[in-house]
C-alpha cells in the first residue's frame, strides 16, 4: 500500500502553503496525496424560519467547487498524479484527526509564527500520524521562472522535511 500525505485547506495563505508542500512532498517520496477541505452546515435553531439560502446539497457543491478553485489556483490546472480530492461534512479539526488514521503524515498551514490555532492544537494532540505545521511564509509560490539553483533551503523548510522523514512505510 503507498504511504499517504493528507494535507487540510481552508482557502486561506496558509493552507495553499500547505498544500504547496504536501504536493511537493508526495511528488519526492511517491506517496498518494489526499486533500481535505471541511464544512458543516449553517446552524439554526428548530424555530428559526428558513432563509431562503442554499440547501445543504448546494453547499457541499458549493464546497466542491470551492476546494477545487483552491486545488488549481495553488498547484495549477494540470493533472496531480496520485491525488484525492475530498470535501467533509464535519469541523476541521474532527475530520483531520479522522483523516490521519488513514495517513503517514498530516500536514497543516499557520499564518502565523507565535501562536497556534484551535484547528492546529487539536491536530498536534489527536492525530494518529507525525504533523507538520508549515508557515505561510516557508513555501514559496510557483512562478514560470525557475528558481535559482542554490545548496541550501529556507530553514524553516529542511526542518518541515526533516519532521516528515519520520513517514511510516
Amino acid at each position: 500500500m503507498r504511504p499517504t500525505i493528507v494535507v487540510g485547506i481552508s482557502g486561506s495563505q496558509a493552507s495553499a502553503a500547505a498544500l504547496r508542500w504536501a504536493a511537493d512532498e508526495a511528488r519526492r517520496r511517491h506517496c498518494q496525496l489526499r486533500i481535505v477541505l471541511a464544512w458543516q452546515p449553517e446552524q439554526r435553531a428548530f424555530y428559526a424560519r428558513p432563509t431562503g439560502r442554499p440547501d445543504e446539497q448546494c453547499r457541499q457543491d458549493d464546497a466542491a467547487h470551492h476546494l477545487m478553485t483552491i486545488i488549481s489556483a495553488v498547484l495549477g490546472p494540470g493533472p496531480l498524479g496520485s491525488t484525492v480530492a475530498s470535501v467533509v461534512q464535519d469541523t476541521a479539526e474532527r475530520a483531520l484527526v479522522a483523516e490521519s488514521a488513514r495517513a503517514d503524515l498530516l500536514v497543516l498551514g499557520s499564518g502565523s509564527a507565535t501562536t497556534i490555532g484551535p484547528v492546529i492544537r487539536t491536530c498536534l494532540t489527536e492525530a494518529r500520524c507525525p504533523v507538520v505545521v508549515v508557515s505561510q511564509r516557508a513555501v514559496p509560490h510557483h512562478s514560470s521562472k525557475p528558481p535559482a539553483q542554490s545548496g541550501t533551503r529556507p530553514a524553516r523548510h529542511d526542518h518541515g522535511r526533516q519532521m516528515a522523514s519520520s513517514l511510516r512505510g
